[in-house]
């Protein structure tokens, strides 16, 4: 895939990131992700070491990589396919980035002011969208509770300043996370997020993939 990056990718790369985590962004996972998912194969901690040490022995354990892909999720430059404890080893799973799907003049104009957060401020409905779509939200109708939270949090943090790009961003990963079901008694779920329980949220492919996926998991384990 091209590496050129796009403005998106640019203002996350620019943000607080080492080094060591841009290339591991740049040249071992952007180059070998799916075109149409955004998806990256499964994580090889063996090939990435190896990228990450062309030049001189620097990196010799999984949970250096780990760490380097901590930085990644911070910014939201990647997020993982299904729930994934942070505490463990990422060997095996799968990345999406999802600013890499979105094309480059498509919300150029979100790019363009920084500003804090404020009362009534609201998500870029279309963007919020796309960006729920591309990181796997299978419910993306968001209540004014998730809404009021994540705008509580930040009014508390006046001295931060994003542009509408990235607000969005941040609040799509935020109800992604709400929507986890870890440790939380769901009143319905499909795969590993909670979903509201009402009439008309219809499940895509990747959902009813996901259902499927964990129904048979759940078979297995009462037939043994």
């Amino acid at each position: 895939m091209d590496t050129w990056l796009n403005e998106a990718e640019q203002k996350a790369l620019n943000q607080a990131v080492s080094n060591d985590a841009r290339v591991l962004y740049l040249m071992g996972l952007r180059p070998t992700v799916d075109g149409t998912t955004g998806n990256t194969p499964a994580l090889n901690y063996k090939s990435l070491l190896s990228m990450l040490n062309a030049k001189e022995s620097k990196f010799n354990l999984g949970r250096q990589v780990n760490n380097l892909i901590k930085e990644l999720l911070h910014v939201e430059l990647v997020s993982f396919v299904e729930e994934v404890d942070l505490n463990k080893s990422f060997n095996g799973k799968i990345l999406t980035l999802p600013l890499l799907m979105i094309k480059p003049d498509d919300y150029s104009q979100l790019h363009l002011q920084w500003q804090k957060m404020s009362a009534n401020w609201t998500p870029n409905t279309t963007l919020y969208q796309d960006l729920a779509k591309l990181v796997g939200i299978i419910d993306s109708e968001f209540s004014d509770h998730e809404l009021g939270d994540f705008v509580a949090y930040w009014l508390g943090r006046p001295q931060t300043q994003f542009t509408q790009f990235q607000w969005t961003q941040k609040f799509v990963f935020n109800v992604k996370q709400k929507r986890l079901a870890k440790n939380i008694k769901a009143i319905h779920k499909v795969g590993n997020q909670i979903v509201t329980a009402k009439a008309g949220v219809v499940a895509d492919e990747n959902a009813k993939n996901l259902v499927a996926k964990y129904s048979s998991k759940a078979k297995t384990t009462s037939n043994s």
